[in-house]
């Protein structure tokens, strides 16, 4: 009978996970069962009582659900840090986004703006903030774009025909999605640097193999993938 590892994680773990499914199959004896989607969701989903053996997710949420007692105790590790970025399509000429005011002028330019989840995903969150930020939250309020999750919305912006579309996400997501490029992070003043971390769910069935997974994502044998994936090393 075959034995599963049931995850729950944020988009930005998605292209991490998918390159060390193999490694970790063979290594726990099991086949990995993932749903990925935007943090806050699958918090809820956790919280709803979904199958879940590990969770990844934001650090500030898994302390939460230590706290709450719907992750276990002394076992999170962190995967590391994972910065918001701007994308285009591939071909299309790069914005010049190293400044707040040419961040300003690349979104006001653009025809269509994709993004995450405002209300649920880790970048779609900061993304509301920036635009608000920079004072062009109702300008361009007509052309936002936003998808459930970083990786739709990626997604969407490669398959969209039009050359002069821009998104904004968390770079691992930008960095797995063929057919657009990764520009640069977001200017200093917008920066977005958060930590992901990897638990596991209190309740699990099999405590030994979701252990075994955590410690494949972050062995240091794994580091040059992680950093190739957009994880900054962990302090």
């Amino acid at each position: 009978m075959t034995r599963f590892i049931h995850l729950l994680s944020g988009g930005a773990a998605q292209g991490l996970v998918t390159s060390l499914k193999p490694a970790i199959e063979q290594a726990t004896d099991t086949q990995l069962s993932c749903t990925f989607n935007a943090v806050g969701m699958m918090k809820q989903k956790l919280l709803e009582g979904a199958p879940c053996d590990v969770v990844i997710l934001t650090a500030a949420l898994i302390e939460q659900l230590s706290a709450s007692g719907h992750v276990l105790a002394g076992s999170a590790r962190n995967l590391g840090v994972v910065k918001t970025g701007v994308a285009v399509k591939h071909g299309t000429p790069w914005p010049q986004i190293e400044t707040a005011e040419q961040l300003k002028a690349a979104l006001l330019a653009a025809t269509g703006i994709y993004f995450a989840d405002p209300q649920l995903a880790t970048a779609g969150i900061h993304f509301m903030k920036v635009l608000n930020g920079l004072g062009i939250a109702d300008t361009v309020a007509g052309k936002l774009r936003p998808y459930p999750n970083g990786n739709t919305a990626m997604n969407a912006l490669a398959a969209c025909d039009d050359p002069h579309v821009i998104g904004c996400t968390q770079v691992t997501e930008i960095l797995i999605t063929a057919g657009i490029d990764l520009v640069a992070d977001l200017p200093f003043e917008f920066e977005l640097a958060t930590m992901y971390t990897a638990g596991i769910r209190s309740t699990s069935t099999c405590v030994a193999q979701a252990q075994t997974m955590i410690n494949t994502l972050v062995s240091p044998e794994h580091a040059q993938l992680r950093a190739k994936g957009g994880f900054l090393p962990v302090a």
